[in-house]
């Protein structure tokens, strides 16, 4: 391999080590070099990301190296993770905030019991894109948080008020659904 393959795969380990980062050391023994090549190597590349003015960065934290985003551009990526509409919600998201808004005040207990999966993730992407708030607790023992859905909710729907959300379809016989996918999974 020349320098240029072990820089490309540098820029993956980093990638794949995330936030903990690697070590020169571990770099060398997974390439099969010593590790002051792999320094070498690590400060060309960080010469290469300056020059080509790239959005990432190679720093050194703790004797770990690892790839950061560039200070500058922060209120850029603060933007992002604040925007309500900045990307799309997941299936997950979408299922939770449904029940959500239809359901509301409703605690995570009442969500998972109806989705019948935990809930905390899509929760927290929902609070994070303002989608959903914290409302108020729950009487009784542990006192659960509820949830209901903010003011963005609408904007992000384009409804006025929550009396504009479609009407739920029919009830249905969740004992008859039950069935027919015990039957369809025995086949």
């Amino acid at each position: 391999m020349d320098y240029e393959q072990i820089k490309s795969v540098i820029e993956g380990l980093l990638f794949v080590s995330g936030d903990e980062g690697i070590e020169a050391k571990e770099l060398a023994q997974v390439l099969e070099i010593d590790k002051e090549t792999v320094v070498d190597l690590i400060e060309d590349m960080k010469s290469d990301f300056k020059r080509s003015q790239r959005g990432i960065q190679i720093v050194e934290v703790a004797g770990s190296y690892q790839l950061t985003t560039l200070q500058e551009h922060a209120p850029y990526f603060e933007k992002l993770a604040y925007s309500p509409s900045s990307a799309t919600l997941s299936q997950a998201a979408l299922e939770t905030l449904a029940i959500i808004a239809y359901k509301q005040p409703i605690a995570r207990a009442e969500l998972e019991e109806i989705r019948g999966v935990k809930c905390e993730k899509a929760i927290a992407t929902l609070i994070n894109k303002l989608l959903i708030k914290e409302v108020g607790r729950a009487e009784g023992t542990g006192r659960a948080i509820l949830y209901g859905t903010t003011k963005e909710f609408l904007e992000y729907f384009g409804l006025k008020q929550l009396s504009e959300l479609p009407p739920l379809s029919e009830e249905f016989d969740i004992e008859q659904v039950k069935e027919e996918a015990d039957l369809f999974f025995s086949k």
